[in-house]
């Protein structure tokens, strides 16, 4: 028995040694970064991690990022990417240990890590233990995660606050619960900026490849802002960054006599975000009636299965298809008015039926969008999708107001939209969330190659 416990004792200490070894080995690594941004939040953290990294190579600063979201990726220095592995492909933020080794390898100046906790408490180890962050980014607080996070918004906001870094600085595009993200920041000693998604112009934002958001694109402008980074050289880096392979895009297939514009918009898989995305597609012109819904239901996400069915009561589309495993639980959420419209394909997706199912107009056009969660029949849907032939982009830019618009009908939960058709209303800053000039030591920023360094408070 003595012997059994001496060699419980000794390894008990051996394991105890390597940890405090390891410990300050990550920490060595992690310090000799200097500027550590952590992206967190409910919606866009890889577009935003990809922009604020193109916003920060444009300027001249060495910088490696990493991304969590529909393909993890490692993001070096000259902006090749390389995937993360994974054993047994499970997700687990002890990989972030890896990353910032990896990254420390190659002596950058600045690291922009994704957050991949969603559990509060691992959110909470991740920025304590594992980054150590000097800017934090919250996207925004949206209706997901809510069994980890939830059960309301305000609870979501608290939890993406225990990533808040103490006495660093905080970047925000979030209106709504902005007032908990500053009293948690407040206990922190947080400096928090609230960003303004209409300084973005929609000039500047036609200047992307694919679809990008405001939100989004300023947090990235603030970021560049705080460390020294010019308006004009930000934008050249981000535009010349290469976008997250779950961005939102329209690509138009030929299906016999159809022309089907395919709006794949499974990442935002909320309410808020599926309703903000097909605005924006619409404003652009990219889609346009007559309007097929598919929404692709999980058996574990029967709440998010019927959030969808009700949305499409605020979008009235001429056909509303359900694919994938409890369809019922979308079925019975569809507004009444919109009963006679729906067509249940539950199950092995039937995908002859479901292009039969798409509604076109005279010239043999449709648009067809695709929300809900990607997993399951989704997944089958976008490859069946891609195996068509690509046709001609469907036409519908338009000069004036269109004489048929998708229909969007009014909700308690639209947020500004993201299309800045002048209709937004002036998103609410009080007097204790300060301006991104007053956090600046100089607010006039340099220009590229001699991009000032930034130190936060309390390191």
């Amino acid at each position: 028995m003595t012997y059994l416990l001496t060699l419980y004792a000794v390894g008990c200490a051996i394991a105890l040694v390597t940890g405090l070894v390891e410990q300050r080995r990550h920490h060595r690594h992690l310090h000799s970064i200097p500027r550590r941004i952590v992206v967190n939040g409910i919606r866009g953290k890889s577009s935003i991690t990809r922009l604020c990294a193109g916003a920060l190579r444009g300027g001249g600063v060495v910088t490696v990022a990493k991304t969590t979201g529909t393909a993890a990726r490692f993001i070096t220095p000259d902006g090749e990417e390389e995937p993360v592995y994974r054993k047994f492909g499970i997700a687990n933020i002890v990989e972030q240990i890896g990353v910032v080794r990896r990254a420390a390898a190659c002596r950058p100046d600045a690291l922009v890590i994704e957050c991949m906790a969603v559990q509060p408490d691992l959110q909470e180890v991740n920025e304590r233990k594992l980054i150590q962050s000097t800017i934090c980014v919250i996207s925004n607080v949206r209706e997901d995660h809510l069994t980890e996070m939830g059960p309301t918004l305000d609870d979501v906001a608290r939890s993406l606050s225990r990533s808040l870094p103490t006495g660093g600085i905080c970047v925000t595009a979030e209106q709504d619960r902005v007032h908990i993200l500053r009293s948690e920041a407040a206990c922190r000693g947080t400096t928090l900026i609230q960003v303004d998604p209409r300084s973005v112009t929609n000039d500047e934002i036609r200047r992307f490849p694919y679809i990008a958001f405001k939100e989004n694109v300023a947090i990235a402008l603030a970021l560049a802002e705080l460390v020294g980074i010019d308006r004009a050289t930000a934008f050249r880096g981000m535009i010349a960054a290469p976008p997250d392979p779950g961005t939102v895009a329209v690509d138009t297939y030929q299906a016999g006599d159809r022309r089907i514009a395919f709006a794949n918009i499974f990442a935002a898989n909320d309410p808020a975000s599926t309703l903000m995305n097909i605005n924006l597609l619409t404003e652009r012109g990219l889609i346009g009636p007559p309007l097929t819904v598919v929404i692709n239901c999980r058996p574990d996400r029967i709440d998010r299965n019927g959030q969808m069915g009700e949305l499409t009561g605020r979008l009235d589309p001429q056909r509303i298809v359900l694919i994938g495993e409890q369809t019922r639980s979308a079925k019975v959420a569809v507004p009444a008015k919109l009963a006679d419209r729906v067509i249940d394909l539950g199950g092995p997706l039937d995908f002859t039926a479901l292009l039969d199912a798409a509604v076109t107009d005279a010239t043999g056009g449709a648009a067809v969008v695709a929300m809900g969660n990607i997993h399951g029949q989704g997944e089958v849907l976008l490859e069946r999708m891609r195996s068509l032939p690509v046709a001609a982009a469907r036409t519908m830019q338009r000069q004036g107001p269109p004489t048929h618009p998708i229909t969007i009908m009014p909700g308690h939960r639209d947020r500004p939209s993201c299309g800045g058709n002048g209709h937004d209303q002036q998103p609410a800053v009080s007097a204790d969330t300060q301006p991104l000039s007053m956090t600046l030591a100089n607010p006039h920023p340099s220009t590229a190659g001699s991009a000032r360094r930034y130190h936060p408070r309390g390191r």
